[in-house]
């Protein structure tokens, strides 16, 4: 790790609480972007907040809030402001212009941990895209910025200014994204018809950003998924085959995290990522049972989810860290969730149990067939395609007689049908 890396920027919150914002809704909120500074390196001084009927259309918090926050800074010897809402283009500008310090909001605060956790191709290009598709509307033309471009002999007249260059590099960047990002959609989109083709149960764990879903990524699936105490800790999905008690396999896939507020930019730049969750066959989702806006998380998640449509895809629940859930904690949801901690031992076997026994009742067809022992080629299939509770060799009549579950949509379906 280099110096400069070392090196954390003070910055100063600031929060504007409007009327349908509810108290514990705002301090959830402002307590969420502290967490969001401590991943991007920063380290909070204070935080400056501001009750108002509506946001300053100039400035966000008005004139006298202002010139507040420019003594604080100084006071402070403040790095940055950051602000916990997106602001337009003019409310960027206004506030630059009054207070001499980095200025960002909320939206390019998740879009900077989003570019340093990015380690896939599709990652990068999918922040560089939401991160041109910010800019361009905030690119504003100043002093240097707009003079002519080149000068002298044949390069008189109108030209184009700085500005106008800036925003057909961006334009013409932003399109050259998309059509790469086009080529990695339909790669990942082959690739999950392939695995629907072999008949593979897809299963997506999903929540709110720091619920534990890497954790259990990699309990559930052996793998070395990043796992750490911050926000967006996962940014890339990874998919990995989880095998169940039974010794049926499924593919298990972990997923960015969710969070309230989330940059409509972000998820649009993150629609093919998000595609997983769209395609899986069940959803895990993860809540973190200790933290005091687990209510308000599991309600973003479920709004996302809408907005993806996938919110028709059948869920399974799982209430994480009971090992230190909050001692008023209630489970929203009806019968299908699970209370887990990470940190238990043997939760893993009951985590994996309660998967199987849901996959049972809500998404496979019980089965009952007789095969005969020369159909060893199908016998293998069964066994690595359906999930399997019994096999009986019965040696008299040399068959097998074996029992279990199947996808009714799966290929080998319909070659059972022949020894029911």
């Amino acid at each position: 790790m280099n110096e400069q890396e070392l090196i954390q920027e003070k910055a100063i919150l600031v929060g504007c609480q409007l009327p349908h914002i509810s108290d514990e809704h705002f301090d959830n909120s402002l307590a969420e972007l502290a967490s969001l500074t401590k991943t991007a390196d920063g380290t909070v001084l204070t935080t400056v907040t501001q009750k108002r009927n509506r946001a300053d259309a100039a400035t966000y918090i008005g004139k006298g809030k202002v010139e507040e926050l420019k003594a604080l800074c100084e006071e402070l010897s403040a790095d940055l402001l950051i602000f916990n809402d997106e602001l337009s283009p003019s409310q960027l500008k206004s506030l630059a212009t009054a207070i001499e310090v980095k200025i960002i909001d909320r939206t390019q605060l998740i879009l900077d941990i989003f570019a340093k956790r990015a380690k896939t191709r599709e990652g990068k290009l999918q922040i560089e895209l939401a991160q041109l598709q910010y800019a361009l509307p905030r690119l504003s033309g100043q002093g240097i910025n707009l003079s002519r471009q080149g000068g002298g002999i044949g390069a008189r007249g109108p030209g184009e200014t700085k500005l106008e260059t800036d925003r057909r590099h961006i334009r013409n960047r932003i399109h050259e994204i998309n059509t790469q990002l086009t080529v990695v959609t339909r790669h990942r989109s082959r690739y999950r018809d392939r695995r629907k083709k072999n008949g593979v149960l897809q299963l997506a764990l999903v929540g709110y950003t720091n619920a534990g879903k890497s954790t259990w990524f990699n309990r559930l699936t052996s793998a070395d998924s990043y796992e750490e105490d911050l926000l967006f800790a996962t940014l890339d999905p990874m998919t990995r085959k989880m095998v169940l008690p039974s010794g049926y396999s499924v593919l298990l896939s972990d997923t960015v995290g969710f969070i309230q507020d989330l940059p409509t930019t972000l998820i649009a730049a993150f629609r093919s990522t998000l595609e997983e969750v769209k395609e899986a066959d069940v959803i895990l989702h993860v809540i973190d049972s200790s933290n005091e806006d687990y209510t308000g998380h599991e309600k973003t998640v479920i709004r996302l989810l809408e907005e993806l449509k996938a919110d028709d895809i059948p869920i399974l629940t799982a209430y994480n860290k009971r090992d230190q859930k909050l001692p008023d904690f209630i489970p929203s949801t009806g019968k299908h969730h699970i209370m887990l901690s990470a940190r238990i031992e043997d939760d893993a076997a009951r985590f994996k149990e309660n998967i199987e026994k849901y996959l049972r009742e809500e998404l496979l067809t019980p089965y009952t067939a007789r095969v005969p022992a020369d159909e060893g080629k199908l016998i293998a299939r069964i066994k690595s395609e359906t999930m399997v509770e019994r096999i009986h060799f019965n040696e008299e009549n040399e068959w097998y007689d074996i029992s279990g579950y199947v996808q009714a949509q799966q290929n080998i379906s319909g070659e059972l049908k022949k020894y029911m």
